[in-house]
């Protein structure tokens, strides 16, 4: 019997950590630089900021931020401010999205408003947002503050949009662009001029649009994740988006190519106040059947691909190649 081919050995994904190495000394200053802008006399404060500095996640857009500063080699000590500013503006869209959403667990830990009051969560979501912009506006730099403002506000707005979305099935590819365009891109590219404009002025503008591609690309490969990702208890996958009717740019593609039947049973999953593991199970069969996933993914390189080309007239140079190591990291996920 003659052997098959060896098997193809895949480059494994840049780990995170590698990536952030050009900025690892500055990134570490950062969380308690976050803790600083919102560290309040007020118990209900601190009992919040206790539970959001475990929540901390990656530090992805910090890290993003913090390269872009070092481009040039002359970071100045402004960027670990902006890093600190960044990631609270995130931090307080998560919490708010949390609450929006009734999510009871993020990263397995219970989100604000499980652990004290949706009222709590939004309040606790407006106070991240304004310290940060408080914290922005002592910066004293007027272009900066239009950068992370246009962001904060481009969020807003995609959450207002998202709301009114009363038929999630009339979600369109459109839609969903611009939704990504406001809730994701937005401040990643806003992190990455912003770094610019700490460190390396004369490419700003090649490393926001960066940031912006790189947001499109995270967000598309954040949503495969619920169809391809499988939960390590049941093996199943992890449709949190479904099981909450979110509707994204898997289903999206998939739906003009399903037959009746299958549309029917998406529909029926989407009609569910609660859908079952078995419905979700399906509709995952059917997304992958009708090449959703499929579409998704080549989307997500395209975007990958032109935000490498944003960089091309960027010199060589550590951070540049962390910033090019992120988009892999970014497409390669595993959660």
């Amino acid at each position: 019997m003659t052997a098959g081919p060896p098997p193809v050995r895949m480059p494994l994904a840049p780990a995170l950590l590698d990536i952030q190495a050009p900025v690892r000394e500055r990134l570490a200053r950062v969380p308690e630089e976050m803790w600083r802008i919102v560290r309040a006399d007020a118990p209900i404060v601190e009992s919040v900021n206790a539970h959001l500095t475990g929540m901390k996640g990656k530090m992805f857009r910090p890290t993003v931020l913090l390269l872009a500063s070092q481009i040039a080699g002359t970071p100045d000590d402004r960027g670990i401010r902006l890093a600190a500013i960044t990631e609270l503006v995130h931090l307080a869209s998560v919490v708010h999205d949390d609450s929006v959403d009734h999510s009871p667990l993020r990263r397995g830990m219970p989100t604000i408003n499980a652990l004290f009051s949706h009222q709590v969560a939004v309040i606790a979501g407006d106070y991240l947002y304004s310290r940060a912009l408080a914290e922005l506006v002592a910066v004293g730099d007027f272009e900066l503050l239009r950068v992370m403002l246009g962001a904060s506000n481009d969020m807003t707005l995609g959450e207002l949009r998202q709301l009114a979305s009363y038929d999630a099935l009339q979600f369109t590819e459109a839609d969903y662009w611009l939704l990504v365009q406001a809730k994701t891109a937005s401040l990643l590219g806003a992190a990455a001029e912003a770094g610019a404009l700490c460190g390396a002025p004369r490419f700003r503008q090649q490393l926001a649009r960066f940031g912006h591609l790189l947001g499109m690309a995270f967000q598309v490969a954040d949503d495969l994740l619920d169809y391809t990702e499988t939960e390590s208890v049941t093996g199943k996958p992890s449709g949190n988006d479904l099981k909450e009717h979110k509707v994204t740019l898997p289903l999206i593609a998939s739906l003009p190519r399903m037959s009746r039947a299958q549309r029917a049973r998406v529909e029926a999953l989407f009609a569910a106040p609660i859908p079952t593991d078995a419905e979700i199970t399906d509709v995952v069969a059917i997304v992958h059947e009708c090449g959703g996933i499929d579409f998704a993914r080549r989307k997500g390189e395209e975007f990958a691909a032109d935000a490498e080309s944003a960089l091309v007239d960027v010199p060589a140079s550590e951070a540049r190649q962390s910033l090019i190591d992120a988009l892999g990291y970014v497409m390669d996920r595993r959660s």
